[in-house]
């Protein structure tokens, strides 16, 4: 009887097993299974983290937020964040708006907030605001990515000392064989709309990010960064600037991707980052 009484209780297991349906799980670079845990002992030690998201699957963004939580705890409030949806030119008044000097209306109202900022960013500005963390405003104003795109990075030459205040240092370093940008190009040519400043307008986003990050980055801190995980994919993009403008950093880097399946991490998904998020391809959308 006892015999039989395991049996059952394996087969049922076995049974809840199948039965369950996962949304997420996280893979390293090889492609090893690893828990959660392992995850936030690697970003806890980090100079910089960046959590490069898919904008609108809310698994990333709710993994982002418990993240940052627990860094914030195990950090003991040493941290800071930082995102590629807020634009240099509007850093004034997010600080306003998280020294309280400004309503939270006036802020809603006057920063350029992406569509899906109320169920997906809100969050991680209300946990700065309410621990008191400072929250940098990464990205260079789409304006001036805009002007790259139409002239290359000549066109940056003319504008004025204040706006090139809200980018990185002129000139840009590029490099057109990286992958990200090597494979933009290409993509471009095959849609029929070939133009070499594409991937340039991307490179001065990822100029300005990295930039950014240098300057806030300092020891016993953790900085988190907030992307479109093509920003980071590969060790490229903003990383790449990172890199030069402040060499010797501790760099951890989170991608995601979606996968119909989701035990094991697609071939292709192999090296993205330190660690790859994968989640389910079925998983509702935000805004």
């Amino acid at each position: 009887m006892k015999k039989i009484l395991i049996v059952m209780a394996i087969f049922m297991g076995l049974s809840a097993f199948k039965s369950d349906k996962p949304a997420y799980r996280i893979f390293n670079q090889e492609g090893k299974k690893v828990k959660y845990k392992k995850l936030l002992e690697a970003a806890k030690d980090a100079d910089v983290v960046f959590f490069g998201e898919l904008h609108n699957n809310p698994i990333c963004h709710w993994l982002q937020f418990e993240l940052t939580k627990d860094i914030y705890t195990e950090k003991n409030g040493a941290i800071v964040l930082g995102a590629e949806m807020f634009e240099a030119d509007n850093q004034l008044i997010l600080n306003e708006y998280l020294a309280g000097n400004i309503s939270k209306k006036s802020f809603e109202k006057e920063a350029r907030l992406w569509p899906n900022y109320e169920t997906d960013y809100k969050p991680l500005v209300e946990f700065a605001k309410d621990s008191s963390l400072t929250f940098v405003a990464t990205n260079v104003p789409r304006r001036y990515a805009s002007v790259v795109y139409k002239k290359g990075f000549e066109g940056l030459e003319e504008l004025s000392a204040e706006a090139k205040s809200y980018f990185a240092p002129m000139p840009i370093e590029y490099d057109p064989e990286l992958k990200g940008y090597k494979d933009m190009l290409e993509q471009m040519e095959l849609m029929g709309h070939g133009n070499e400043n594409f991937p340039k307008a991307q490179a001065i986003k990822d100029a300005t990010m990295g930039y950014s990050i240098a300057e806030f980055a300092e020891t016993g801190k953790t900085f988190i960064h907030y992307n479109g995980t093509y920003h980071s994919n590969n060790f490229e993009g903003t990383l790449w600037y990172l890199n030069k403008y402040k060499p010797g950093l501790k760099i951890i880097t989170i991608a995601s991707v979606e996968q119909s399946e989701i035990e094991d991490l697609d071939e292709e998904s192999l090296n993205l980052a330190d660690f790859i998020l994968v989640v389910t391809e079925t998983m509702t959308k935000t805004n």
